[in-house]
C-alpha cells in the first residue's frame, strides 16, 4: 500500500477476472462537433499507445458489445470508425484477459445533428486508464506530462487527470465493491457512466482532481490563469498555462487519496473545489453506483460540505 492511496483490487470469484483496482484515469471533454476534432482524437490516442506500448491495449469491442483482437485490422478498424461515422463509440480495453489496467473510451457527436439540439450538454469525451503501477515507475512527473500531451491537441471545455476506482461499471458486483470505499477516500475518482456524463456535462467541470484542465468558457469566467493564481494558495498548487487557450491546476507532486478515516480531507482539493462550486457539474440522475441520493449527493459535495 502506498502511502498516497491505499491498494485496491477485488478479483471475481469465478475467472479471477478484475473486477475493481485502483488506477489513474485522465478525461477530457469538449463541446465540439466529432468531424471537427477527430484528427486531434487521433493524435492524443497515438500519444497514449506511445507512452503504454503497443501491447497495453490488445481488445476493441464492436455495436453488439462482442470483444475482438486489436491486432493490425482492429486498428483500422477503430480508425475507420472514428473517421467515417458521426457518433462513434471507441471502446478500447488492456491485452490481458484478467486485468483492468489500460483503456480508452471515446464518445463522440455530432452537435449539429437535429438529435443533439435539445441536448445543451452534449459533448465529445476521451478517457484514458493507467495503472498505478505505471505511477511507480516513472514518477508523478512523467504521468502529468503524459496528460498535458494528451490534452494539447484537444480544444477542451475542461479534463482531468487523477486517482480513480477503474472497473467496468456495468457490473453491479464492480459497482457494490466501490460503494465499500468511495465515501472514504475522495480523491479516488468515479468512472461511473461516461454515456450519461458525455450528454450532460457541458461546460461543466468534474472536479477537483490532482490534474485538473480549464478551457473555455469556465477560464475566461474565473479571471484566465491570473484569476486563479490569485484565489489557490494551498502549498504545491500550480497554474501553467497551456497552448490552446486552457490552463493545467496541479494540487501536489503526487496525486493523493486522501482519508476521512484518518482526517485526511485534502485541503488543497478543498480549496479547488470552493474556487469552482459554481461550475462543477452535478450529476442529474441523482444515483451514482446504484446508490441512494444522499450517498451520492454526499459524495459529489466531499470536498465542499
Amino acid at each position: 500500500m502506498s502511502e498516497r492511496y491505499p491498494l485496491i483490487r477485488v478479483r471475481a470469484k469465478k475467472g479471477g477476472f478484475e473486477l475493481v483496482r485502483e488506477g489513474l484515469s485522465i478525461s477530457f471533454h469538449m463541446r465540439h462537433s466529432h468531424q471537427r476534432i477527430v484528427e486531434n482524437v487521433l493524435r492524443s490516442l497515438e500519444a497514449y499507445r506511445r507512452a503504454v506500448g503497443p501491447q497495453a491495449l490488445g481488445l476493441y469491442f464492436d455495436d453488439e458489445g462482442y470483444d475482438h483482437l486489436l491486432d493490425d485490422r482492429g486498428w483500422e478498424v477503430t480508425r475507420r470508425e472514428l473517421c467515417e461515422r458521426q457518433f462513434p463509440i471507441i471502446w478500447l480495453r488492456d491485452g490481458s484477459d484478467t486485468e483492468n489496467r489500460y483503456l480508452f473510451d471515446y464518445w463522440g457527436k455530432n452537435l449539429e445533428d437535429s438529435r443533439v439540439e435539445n441536448e445543451p450538454g452534449a459533448v465529445c469525451a476521451a478517457t484514458f486508464w493507467l495503472p498505478t503501477e505505471y505511477l511507480e515507475e516513472h514518477g508523478p512527473g512523467r504521468v502529468r506530462e503524459l496528460a498535458m500531451e494528451l490534452a494539447a491537441p484537444l480544444p477542451l471545455c475542461s479534463g482531468h487527470g487523477g486517482l480513480s476506482f477503474n472497473a467496468d461499471y456495468s457490473l453491479m458486483s464492480a459497482k457494490q465493491q466501490i460503494a465499500r470505499y468511495w465515501l472514504r477516500y475522495p480523491g479516488i475518482d468515479v468512472y461511473d457512466s461516461p454515456s450519461s456524463i458525455s450528454w450532460r456535462v457541458g461546460t461543466r467541470v468534474r472536479g477537483p482532481h490532482w490534474l485538473t484542465f480549464l478551457g473555455q468558457p469556465v477560464l475566461g469566467e474565473l479571471g484566465g490563469a491570473a484569476g486563479l493564481r490569485a484565489r489557490l494558495h494551498s502549498p504545491g498548487t500550480t497554474v501553467q498555462e497551456m497552448e490552446g487557450d486552457k490552463v493545467l491546476i496541479t494540487l501536489g507532486a503526487w496525486p493523493e487519496a486522501g482519508d476521512t478515516e484518518r482526517g485526511d480531507t485534502l485541503p488543497a482539493y478543498r480549496e479547488l473545489a470552493r474556487v469552482l462550486e459554481p461550475w462543477l457539474f452535478r450529476d442529474p440522475r441523482g444515483r451514482m453506483l446504484d446508490q441512494s441520493e444522499e450517498e451520492t449527493r454526499r459524495w459529489e459535495r466531499r470536498f465542499l460540505d
